[in-house]
C-alpha cells in the first residue's frame, strides 16, 4: 500500500471505524447494485409554457397512469382510474372540488376509498428503491404514518385490521386530505427518479419564472443549456447585448410581463425613453406576436419599446463583433450599408429595399454608437438585471445544475448540434487564439461562459467570457445556435424571405449515418454499441413527414413544439422521453388546453407512445453511472477491510 493510497483509508476510517461498519455498508451497497434502475424523463424546449411542462411534469408523460393501470388492471373503471390520476396531479385543487361535490355523510367513504388505493400505488412505485431512500422523500409530518401503510408487517397477524385503524384514525382526526396531498405528491416524486431539461426553458412562452421555480425544488434535476438560456444567463452577468436580446424577444411575443412582474425588473426607463424618442416614429415593422391574454391596450407603447431595444441590440452587438474580430462576424455588420436615401441595404453584393429606414437614434457616421440617452437607459437595465434577486437565483441554479452537455447512464445529451464540416468532420474553431472542436470545444466554450458569470476580479476575463455567452447564444459555430447568421435584422426589415433563411450546421444534414453518429459518441467516450443522443432546439416538423428518430434510434430529437409559436409548424405539442429499467419510450404529446380543464374535466393530456427499446433483462443500478460509483466505493471499503485485518489500520470501537 503506497503512502497516498494508506492516507486515502486512513480517512474513511473516520466513516467507518470497525470492521462491522464496513461490512455493513458494502452489504448495503451491493444490495443497492440489484435494485432497478429508476426512471429518467427527458424534457427539452419548453419556451416558458408552463402549465403544459407542470402537467407533463406531474403525469411523468404517462408514467402514472401506467402505474395505475399495472396496479389495479381491469379491477377498476376507467372513470375511477382518471379520477386517481387527476388526484394524483392536482390533489389539492382535486380535493377541494370533491368537499364541495360530496356531503358529510359520504365524504368519509370517500376518504377510505381513496387512502387504500393511494397507499397501493405509493408501495407500487416505491417498491425499486431502497427504505433509506424512500424514507428520505417521505413528507417530515407524515413520514412515520406513511412506512407504517407501506410496509409489510410478517409480525401482524391481522393486518387489514391494523392498517384499517390507521386510515380510520387518521380520518377521524381531521388529518386526511393533508394526507391524501402528501401521498400524491410522493408518488409523483418516487415514479420519476431523475428529470433531465435538454434546453430551452426561456423565452416565447409566458412562464419561464414558473418553470425554474418548479426546477428548483425538483428532488433531481439536469440542465443542458439552450441558446435561449445562455441568452439569459447572459443578461445575469449583465452583458448588455444579452440584456437587448432578452427584451427583444420578450416585446416580440408579447411577454414583457414576464420581465416586470415575473422578475420584478424595471422597464419604465425604456418605456420613458421610447415614449420620448420614438413618438412620431413608424413602428409598423415591430409588431406583437401576442396571445389570447396579451392587454392590447399596450400594444402601441409595446411596439416603440419593440423598435427602440431592436435598434439598440444591433448597435450592442456591431461593437461586440468589432470588438472580437476572431469571432469572424463581420458579415453581420448590416447598419453601415444602409442607403437611407435609396431606403436600400447592400448585403452579399445585393441590394434590397428595407420596410423601415426610420432610425432617429442611428448615427450614419458612426452607425453602432449608442445615443447618450441610450447608454443611460440601458445601464439602468443592466443594473436592474444584476440586482434582481430572483433571476441571479435562477441562473446560479442553471449554472450549478446545468452545462453545454451531459453524459448520463450510456446516453449523451446536449441542445443543439456538433459543429462539423461538409465531410464530417469535427469543424475546427478559433476561440481567443486557439482552435478547438470536437469535445474540446464545448469544454473551453462553458469554462468561458462560467467566467463570463462568476469572474469578478479580472474585468478582462470577464468580458472575455460574457462575449463568449453571447457568441454561444448567436455565433455560426456555436454548438447549441448551429446557423450561419441570426437573420434578426433581415427578418425585421427585408421583405425577401431568400435573406431569411438560416442554414443549418451540416450535421443535420449527417444524423443519418452511422458512422457519423458513432464518431460523436467515440469522442465522448460512449460505447456506441449501446449509446443514444438525446438532442433538441430544432422542432420536428411531424406534419410534413419528419421522424424524432434518427439513424436507426441512435439519435432522438424531442423537440416537437412545447411552445404554442411552434405548434403550427409542427402539427403537436412537443415529445419527450421515458426511460426505465424496461427501455426507451418517446412520447408524443397533443396540445395542453389547461390546468383547469384537466382538474374539472378529469382530462389528461393525450400522448403516443412509441417503444424504441425493449429488454429482457430488466436494467438494474449496477448497470448505470451510480452503479459504477458504487462499485468503486465497495472496492474501496473491501480495501479498507483488507487494511483492518492484516493490521495496517487499526479498528476504533
Amino acid at each position: 500500500m503506497d503512502e497516498l493510497e494508506q492516507r486515502y483509508l486512513k480517512s474513511l476510517a473516520k466513516q467507518y471505524p470497525t470492521i462491522a461498519a464496513a461490512s455493513t455498508e458494502i452489504i448495503n451497497l451491493q444490495a443497492i447494485l440489484n435494485l432497478p434502475k429508476g426512471t429518467e424523463h427527458f424534457m427539452t424546449d419548453i419556451h416558458g409554457e408552463y402549465e403544459q411542462f407542470n402537467h407533463v411534469l406531474k403525469n411523468g408523460s404517462g408514467s402514472v397512469r401506467r402505474k395505475i393501470d399495472e396496479e389495479f388492471g381491469n379491477t377498476l373503471s376507467n372513470k375511477d382510474k382518471k379520477s386517481l390520476a387527476t388526484l394524483i396531479y392536482y390533489p389539492t385543487e382535486k380535493l377541494e372540488i370533491v368537499m364541495q361535490e360530496e356531503d358529510e355523510s359520504s365524504i368519509e367513504d370517500w376518504y377510505k376509498i381513496t387512502l387504500h388505493r393511494l397507499v397501493q400505488i405509493t408501495k407500487r412505485v416505491s417498491s425499486k428503491y431502497t427504505r433509506s431512500k424512500v424514507r428520505k422523500a417521505l413528507p417530515a409530518d407524515f413520514s412515520y404514518i406513511i412506512e407504517e401503510l407501506i410496509t409489510e408487517k410478517a409480525e401482524i397477524q391481522d393486518k387489514e385490521a391494523y392498517y384499517n385503524e390507521i386510515v380510520h384514525t387518521i380520518i377521524r382526526i381531521g388529518r386526511a386530505p393533508e394526507f391524501i396531498t402528501a401521498l400524491c405528491n410522493l408518488i409523483q416524486s418516487l415514479v420519476i427518479d431523475h428529470l433531465h431539461i435538454v434546453g430551452d426553458i426561456y423565452d416565447r412562452g409566458p412562464g419561464p419564472h414558473v418553470i425554474m421555480d418548479t426546477l428548483r425544488q425538483y428532488h433531481s434535476v439536469d440542465v443542458q443549456w439552450g441558446n435561449h438560456d445562455i441568452v439569459w444567463m447572459g443578461a445575469a452577468s449583465g452583458h448588455l447585448a444579452c440584456i437587448a436580446n432578452v427584451i427583444r424577444m420578450a416585446a416580440r411575443y408579447g411577454n414583457l410581463d414576464t420581465l416586470e412582474e415575473g422578475y420584478g425588473i424595471n422597464l419604465i426607463p425604456l418605456a420613458t425613453f421610447a415614449m420620448d424618442v420614438y413618438k412620431d416614429t413608424d413602428c409598423d415593422v415591430f409588431t406583437i406576436k401576442y396571445n389570447t391574454e396579451y392587454d392590447t391596450k399596450d400594444l402601441s407603447l409595446d411596439m416603440k419599446m419593440h423598435k427602440a431595444i431592436a435598434v439598440i441590440q444591433l448597435k450592442l452587438e456591431g461593437q461586440l463583433i468589432m470588438r472580437r474580430p476572431e469571432f469572424a462576424m463581420d458579415s453581420r455588420l448590416l447598419l453601415e450599408h444602409i442607403d437611407y436615401e435609396k431606403k436600400t441595404i447592400t448585403i452579399d453584393g445585393k441590394e434590397y429595399h428595407m420596410k423601415d429606414t426610420d432610425f432617429p437614434t442611428i448615427n450614419r457616421e458612426r452607425p453602432y454608437e449608442l445615443s447618450k440617452e441610450e447608454e443611460q437607459m440601458m445601464e439602468r437595465l443592466q443594473h436592474a438585471f444584476i440586482r434582481c434577486e430572483k433571476l441571479q437565483e435562477h441562473v446560479r441554479f442553471l449554472f450549478s445544475k446545468g452545462s453545454l452537455y451531459k453524459v448520463y447512464n450510456s446516453n449523451l445529451l446536449y441542445h443543439g448540434c456538433m459543429p462539423m464540416d461538409e465531410e464530417g468532420n469535427f469543424k475546427k474553431v478559433t476561440i481567443y487564439g486557439e482552435e478547438y472542436s470536437g469535445k474540446a470545444l464545448y469544454d473551453v466554450l462553458e469554462q468561458y461562459a462560467r467566467k463570463g458569470y462568476y469572474a469578478q476580479n479580472n474585468l478582462q476575463e470577464k468580458l472575455k467570457g460574457q462575449d463568449i455567452i453571447w457568441y454561444i447564444w448567436a455565433g455560426p459555430n456555436s454548438p447549441v445556435f448551429g446557423k450561419d447568421k441570426m437573420a434578426t435584422f433581415e427578418r425585421y426589415f427585408i421583405e425577401e424571405k431568400e435573406t431569411h433563411t438560416e442554414t443549418k450546421n451540416s450535421y443535420y444534414r449527417l444524423l443519418d449515418r452511422e458512422d457519423i453518429i458513432n464518431k460523436i459518441l467515440t469522442e465522448f467516450g460512449l460505447d456506441v454499441g449501446k449509446s443514444h443522443i438525446v438532442n433538441g432546439h430544432v422542432p420536428v416538423e411531424l406534419k410534413k413527414g419528419e421522424s424524432p428518430i434518427k439513424c436507426g434510434g441512435k439519435l432522438l430529437i424531442i423537440d416537437g413544439g412545447f411552445s404554442k409559436a411552434y405548434q403550427d409548424k409542427t402539427g403537436i405539442a412537443g415529445y419527450t422521453l421515458v426511460a426505465n429499467s424496461y427501455g426507451m419510450r418517446l412520447v408524443a404529446h397533443e396540445p395542453f388546453e389547461s390546468a383547469e380543464s384537466a382538474i374539472i374535466n378529469e382530462s389528461d393530456i393525450f400522448s403516443d407512445s412509441i417503444i424504441l427499446e425493449t429488454s429482457t433483462m430488466r436494467q438494474k443500478i449496477a448497470d448505470t453511472d451510480i452503479g459504477a460509483e458504487l462499485r468503486d466505493s465497495i472496492h474501496q471499503l473491501e480495501e479498507l477491510l483488507k487494511a483492518y485485518r492484516n493490521g495496517t489500520i487499526i479498528e476504533k470501537f
